[in-house]
Parts: structure tokens; C-alpha cells; sequence
């Protein structure tokens, strides 16, 4: 996608290179219904509601991307049709199974050289992290992944460059850094590790059990990832000890992002401030600059 996707606390924005080099841009407002729910906004049940809007919010961003590059930018991004749930349900199925459910049935089959229980629940946490390692680092040797790559660079160093108050231009921005610590790469390796802690206090199973364990506690493992990311985020300043038990996140997203070029800046920086347009001052707990995505 030769784009960014910015998300606030009431609207979200695409903004994407068209193929005669001028830019495209689609806002939309956040389906308010789903945020007033008040168990929703519980702790860990707050984090399955945003990361189940932000995978529908980020599949209508990536097929309006795709009708900017072929010409055709009319109308509102959908996932309507047999490609749009056949993408959604191949991208679950993909994530699911390579990294949650091969790990589990690799390691359990190494239960006949290793004891079944904590060390065998740690062999499978090693084997998922070099899973995920391996994953990024090969598909950013693709050219295309690696411009997507470069967005995502481009998209963090505008949101710190917003979040640091400097003024909104590429040379400005382009002085950041390509890290941020809301990074959904650094959210993956959080579920990994937590992961690891939760399955070594089931001890051994049988493999179909042991599947089903993994498949039963992935809402909740990222439902506490995202407390645990939004948590880390809020005083990653202000506390050392955050800050190192974030560093292992931030430097995993030398995998996902690349040195943008002042091209992508721009682009990043107008999905940011028709971001920013769509937004009212608020009083509640949750500023502008933390509800915007990274």
C-alpha cells in the first residue's frame, strides 16, 4: 500500500500516493456504538474491541488503497464480496496458525526428547519468537514489503514528531525516530511473552487439548497485551523500568520499519492532519495524541 492510515478517538484516515504522484485521501468516521458500550470498556475487553475494529478499520484502508492504484477512488472503502471475507478469513487462519498453533503442535512433538510441562511450554515460546523473527525479516527483503515498510517508518516518525510538538513538514518530522512505543510489532512480541507465562502454569496436555488451550486464550493474551502496550506507552518517560522492559518491543520494529523518504512524510503527515481536523478538544482520560494508532 503506498500509504498511512492514521486513526484518532473519532475518525480515521487514509492517505495514499496515487500512480500520477498526487495524493489521495479518504476519512471516515469510528462507529461510535461499539465505544459506548460500557463493558467494553473494561480492561482486556477494551483492547478486543479495538484491535477487532482496527482489523476491519485496516482492511477497508487497504482495499481503498488498492482502488487508488488501479484509478478508481469513488465511493467508500468496503469488504463486501467473496474476496473481501476470503482475505479475512485467510489472514486469521494464516496469523493463528503460524504463529500460535504450529508452535504448539512443533513443540509438542518434541515432547518424546523433552519432558512435557514448563520446559516444553518455554521450547514452544522460543519456537513462536523465531517464528515471528524469521517472518518479519524475510518478508522485509521483498521490495514491496519493504515501501510498506518505509510508510510505517514515515507514519511513526510523524506521530512522535506530533507528540514531541514540532511542526508538521518533512524536514521537521524526518529528524524522528522510526519507533514508537504503540507499535503493533512491539504489541506481537508482548503476546509472545505473555504467552509463555500463562501456558507454563498449564503444565502437560494432549496435543488436540493443547491446541485448543492456545486457540481459547488468545483473546484474553491480547487483550492484556493491549493494556500492557497502552500502560508502557502513558509512562514510558517518566519510568526506567518501562522503559527497558519496552526496549526489546522498540527494537523489533527495526524489522518492520525502514528510513522513510520525505515523499512518504508527506504522505504520513496528511493522513495526520486530516486526523487531527476530524477531532474535538475531550475531557476524558484518552488525549488525541495517545489515541492516535502507531
Amino acid at each position: 500500500m503506498e500509504g498511512v492510515m492514521m486513526r484518532g478517538d473519532k475518525a480515521y484516515a487514509v492517505a495514499v500516493r496515487r500512480p500520477d504522484g498526487t495524493l489521495a485521501l479518504h476519512t471516515e468516521p469510528l462507529n461510535p456504538s461499539i465505544y459506548q458500550n460500557r463493558l467494553l470498556k473494561l480492561p482486556v475487553l477494551r483492547g478486543l474491541r479495538m484491535l477487532a475494529d482496527s482489523f476491519g478499520i485496516g482492511l477497508r484502508a487497504l482495499f481503498w488503497s488498492a482502488e487508488v492504484a488501479g484509478g478508481d477512488e469513488t465511493g467508500t472503502p468496503v469488504f463486501t464480496g467473496p474476496l473481501a471475507w476470503g482475505t479475512i478469513a485467510f489472514s486469521l487462519a494464516l496469523g493463528v496458525g503460524l504463529f500460535f498453533l504450529l508452535p504448539a503442535f512443533i513443540s509438542s512433538l518434541l515432547d518424546t526428547w523433552i519432558k512435557p510441562g514448563i520446559l516444553s511450554n518455554l521450547l514452544e515460546g522460543v519456537i513462536r519468537l523465531v517464528i515471528l523473527i524469521a517472518y518479519l525479516a524475510l518478508t522485509g527483503l521483498l521490495p514491496d514489503i519493504r515501501r510498506v515498510f518505509g510508510y510505517h517508518g514515515a507514519e511513526h516518525k510523524t506521530i512522535n514528531a506530533y507528540e514531541d510538538g514540532a511542526e508538521l513538514t518533512p524536514e521537521a518530522v524526518e529528524r524522528y525516530s522510526t519507533a514508537h512505543t504503540r507499535c503493533g510489532t512491539g504489541f506481537l512480541l508482548v503476546v509472545v511473552v505473555i504467552f509463555v507465562l500463562l501456558t507454563t502454569l498449564l503444565g502437560p496436555m494432549s496435543l488436540p487439548l493443547r491446541l485448543l488451550s492456545r486457540l481459547l486464550l488468545l483473546p484474553v493474551v491480547s487483550g492484556i497485551a493491549y493494556e500492557w502496550i497502552k500502560f508502557s506507552a502513558r509512562h514510558y518517560k517518566t519510568s526506567a523500568l518501562i522503559r527497558a522492559l519496552a526496549a526489546p518491543g522498540l527494537a523489533l520494529q527495526r524489522l518492520t520499519t525502514r528510513t522513510p523518504d520525505r515523499g512518504m512524510l508527506e504522505v504520513a503527515i496528511h493522513a495526520l492532519q486530516a486526523v487531527l481536523a476530524s477531532q474535538k478538544p475531550v475531557a476524558d482520560e484518552t488525549p488525541v495524541s495517545e489515541a492516535i494508532s502507531a
